[in-house]
């Protein structure tokens, strides 16, 4: 399986959650709001400039900014 940064999933891709690298309270938000190790996200879509990306996790829909989904990296799943 391919690992990239939940960033660069292509659209209507799923991959699951493997790794958080940001820190501190960033990092904090980003679990609370269920971007958590094992959890599988997909990529809903992406603005025109590729900022915010809105994804799909435990039938959630948020938008996070580029700089946020680029410290997740998630594997591949079909």
């Amino acid at each position: 399986m391919s690992t990239l940064q939940l960033a660069d999933l292509p659209l209507g891709q799923r991959g699951r959650i493997i790794r958080l690298q940001i820190t501190g309270p960033r990092k904090r938000r980003l679990m609370d709001m269920g971007m958590v190790v094992g959890e599988v996200v997909q990529m809903e879509k992406i603005a025109p400039l590729g900022d915010p990306v809105d994804v799909i996790v435990k039938d959630y829909h948020l938008s996070l900014r580029r700089s946020e989904a680029e410290g997740i990296l998630v594997e591949v799943v079909s």
